[in-house]
């Protein structure tokens, strides 16, 4: 309990502070990757829900084009069509989270939780309200992540963040972290397969 209402917040800070120092540079050298790959703004800012389901701004490194139609991972047919040209890349990296560094500094992140979701995922917003799964700060990463990540129903990403709000601890967070770094260099459930499989498709068809 202790942990849950002060310690982890404590680390967080401590942790995003220290991060943010020491990834200045390259935080900025994939900005300007970013601009000059793209003419779109270099952040993707967009409204997430949060703790007790309210709203905050969520910051990403761009990676698809503002043409890109608002909705989610899973509903993409056409994907390629709308990344810019790194955004595949900084995002089976994951590095198109780190400007979400100074969202845990101002208190509206974790490192570990359930994802902020848009207003897209309307499905699993109201889900983790029933199960308690919006009762603790969302998460760069957290149980869904580290379990296929966008392969998982929306049923299944709610019932994974339930559990972790329920299991809040030093220990699950550590375990989680662990995960999420294998997750990354495996650059697993980045995208559901079919969503992959369609644009090379697509791809091949237009040749």
């Amino acid at each position: 309990m202790i942990y849950r209402r002060f310690f982890k917040r404590f680390l967080d800070l401590l942790l995003a502070i220290f991060l943010f120092i020491l990834l200045l540079l390259p935080l900025v050298i994939i900005a300007l990757i970013v601009k000059l790959t793209s003419k779109e703004p270099i952040l993707f800012i967009q409204e997430r829900y949060g703790r007790n389901s309210r709203p905050f701004k969520l910051y990403k490194f761009r990676s698809m084009t503002d043409s890109a139609p608002q909705i989610a991972n899973s509903k993409f047919t056409d994907i390629q069509n709308y990344i810019t040209p790194v955004g595949m890349f900084i995002r089976k990296t994951s590095l198109d989270e780190l400007p979400q560094l100074w969202n845990i500094i101002k208190g509206d992140m974790s490192f570990i939780g359930p994802r902020p979701l848009a207003i897209t995922d309307i499905k699993v917003i109201k889900l983790r309200k029933q199960n308690g799964g919006d009762s603790v700060l969302p998460g760069i990463s957290g149980l869904a992540q580290v379990n296929d990540r966008n392969k998982l129903t929306d049923v299944d990403k709610a019932s994974y963040d339930g559990k972790y709000a329920a299991n809040v601890s030093f220990h699950v967070d550590v375990l989680l972290t662990i995960k999420t770094v294998f997750s990354v260099l495996k650059r697993d459930g980045v995208f559901k397969e079919t969503l992959i499989s369609s644009s090379k498709s697509e791809k091949n068809n237009e040749v």
